[in-house]
């Protein structure tokens, strides 16, 4: 099958262009929205934010209605995306957000922000 080519209506205006992301760039993006694609995943997060320092892994198990190694898969995933990080101490992981990772939802959501319009 032969596509013919489509005439743009009169009406239509051309799109402004974009300069591609650098690789580097588009895949700390990537990595970000997949470390997010989970609902709980998610709701770990807000529930980092809302503290004012590490939280254990014990106490984000016990947050949740999941299994120990379900949380802990969750949170390896963040830690992967560069959203949150975590320090042992003794048995013990803490977990916390990651500047950097803040930082690249920043930077993410600013991409697609609308222009000012006059």
């Amino acid at each position: 099958m032969v596509l013919m080519p489509r005439k743009r209506p009169s009406s239509c205006c051309s799109i402004r262009r974009t300069r591609p992301l650098s690789e580097k760039r588009r895949d700390r993006y990537v990595a970000v929205c997949k470390a997010l694609a989970d609902p709980t995943r998610i709701e770990i997060l807000r529930l980092l934010a809302a503290q004012d320092g590490p939280v254990c892994a014990c106490d984000i198990v016990d947050a949740f209605d999941l299994s120990q190694p379900t949380v802990s898969h969750h949170l390896k995933t963040l830690t992967k995306g560069g959203l949150i990080v975590g320090e042992r101490n003794g048995l013990w992981m803490f977990y916390e957000l990651a500047d950097e990772g803040i930082e690249a939802l920043e930077s993410l959501a600013s991409l697609v922000g609308q222009p000012a319009r006059a």
